[in-house]
């Protein structure tokens, strides 16, 4: 996994994405995919399915290293039911994350769980908390990027566990080097 903060964080977060579109969704999906990844999520829960979609993701955490995995799901119920911890419905609905960040940090488990175009009204019901990260209008991406920052820290330059590719951080211009290399 990442190198993290000196903040504590849960052992074991996740991400529930329900309503992914295949044929609409899938630039947005991997956005969020990228960015539950690179934050230290460590698997992508997909509502419903799309193999190819989670064939690319697999092959991004295998050239960049850690442990992510994507699972598609055809039953979100089901996921949020035997989940085992916190389900944080991430929402601009939702109870300012501000006064809920305390209980997310002493959890041992966490699974977010980010809508597509309309979310089932009973997510509300059935999510521990549901939380906001603005009360406007805005991304999901953006949503959980701010909740995993804010929970975690943000993961700091390096190889990652099994990487084959490192970014070297630089002022300008872009440099990758094989992982092994210095």
């Amino acid at each position: 996994m990442p190198r993290r903060s000196r903040r504590s964080a849960p052992g074991h977060v996740e991400v529930l994405r329900i309503g992914h579109r295949a044929g609409r969704d899938p630039r947005l999906t991997t956005h969020l995919a990228l960015t539950a990844r690179a934050f230290g999520a460590e698997r992508l829960y997909l509502h419903p399915p799309d193999p190819a979609l989670a064939e690319r993701l697999v092959k991004v955490a295998a050239q960049w290293g850690g442990g992510f995995a994507v699972e598609g799901v055809r039953d979100w119920r089901a996921v949020v039911r035997d989940h085992g911890g916190a389900v944080v419905h991430l929402t601009m609905y939702g109870e300012p994350l501000a006064r809920v960040l305390p209980r997310l940090r002493r959890a041992d488990r966490i699974l977010f769980v980010v809508g597509g175009a309309k979310v089932p009204s009973e997510l509300y019901a059935r999510s521990t908390y549901n939380v906001a990260v603005g009360h406007q209008p805005h991304s999901e991406v953006a949503a959980l990027a701010v909740a995993l920052a804010l929970l975690s820290g943000v993961p700091g330059p390096g190889a990652w566990p099994g990487a084959r590719q490192v970014i070297v951080p630089q002022a300008r211009g872009k440099r990758v080097v094989d992982a092994g290399a210095p």
